[in-house]
């Protein structure tokens, strides 16, 4: 299992929730040579459209096109993942296992019930991944030491939340819509023929690609940037000088 350190840690509890919601602010970051972790809570089985196995495939993919150190799955129940000790250690052990100053993870609520729960399991990982007491081991059996971000932040999914702050990603917008497409089944494209018998869901029609690039540009909007993704911050933001606000 891959050990190495990263700079943001994005969690989603699907497969697809990453790219849709806040892969174009990784895009930015990784361009400014950080490095990227991605981690997903489930396999999406639930889903309406295709396989748990045909989006393992997307995934990997995606983080591929992306240019993530790693992408990990807990293999948590799509729909039926509990709040419980077992899962927040699941979450904990791997924050520990790479470091990362920033988590990313889903919204804190939203249209679909997993998201905000989802939410508050990873936010209490990583509260509990800097408590001592509370053991993690290793792929080796040895154990971790205690490690918590420095910053959580929640990107805004489905629901238009109000957000705390904003990213430019007015130069991502097209490679975003990319990665979001490389999830082939779930999506709308002109050469998916083999997905064509399967039910249309809120997300599978061509209307949805166009409402993922209004959405970007109404929350750069406010900015004056074209385009932009929201966040809402599990603490008060804080900046060294006013010039760091645009």
């Amino acid at each position: 299992m891959n050990t190495m350190k990263v700079d943001i840690l994005a969690v989603g509890v699907h497969p697809d929730d990453i790219e849709l919601a806040c892969s174009g602010t990784l895009l930015r970051h990784l361009d400014m040579g950080k490095t990227v972790g991605l981690l997903d809570l489930t396999r999406g089985e639930l889903g309406t459209r295709g396989t748990a196995e045909i989006r393992d495939a997307e995934a990997a993919a995606a983080a591929a096109m992306m240019g993530a150190a790693f992408r990990k799955n807990l293999s948590m129940p799509d729909g039926f993942f509990e709040y419980n000790k077992e899962n927040i250690v699941k979450i904990a052990r791997i924050i520990r296992m790479h470091q990362p100053g920033i988590v990313l993870a889903n919204a804190l609520s939203d249209r679909h019930p997993d998201h905000g729960r989802a939410a508050k399991l990873v936010a209490d990982a990583c509260f509990f991944a800097g408590l001592a007491k509370i053991e993690t081991f290793d792929d080796n059996g040895k154990p971790q030491q205690r490690w918590r971000p420095d910053a959580l932040y929640h990107y805004i999914q489905d629901h238009n939340l109000p957000p705390d702050f904003v990213v430019d990603i007015s130069p991502y917008i097209d490679r975003k819509i990319e990665l979001v497409l490389a999830f082939r089944s779930q999506f709308y494209l002109p050469d998916t023929a083999e997905y064509t018998s399967e039910l249309d869901t809120p997300i599978s029609g061509q209307d949805f690609i166009e409402f993922l690039r209004a959405k970007a540009r109404a929350y750069g909007r406010p900015a004056g940037l074209e385009f932009a993704e929201g966040f809402n911050a599990a603490r008060i933001p804080g900046v060294k000088n006013l010039f760091d606000l645009i």
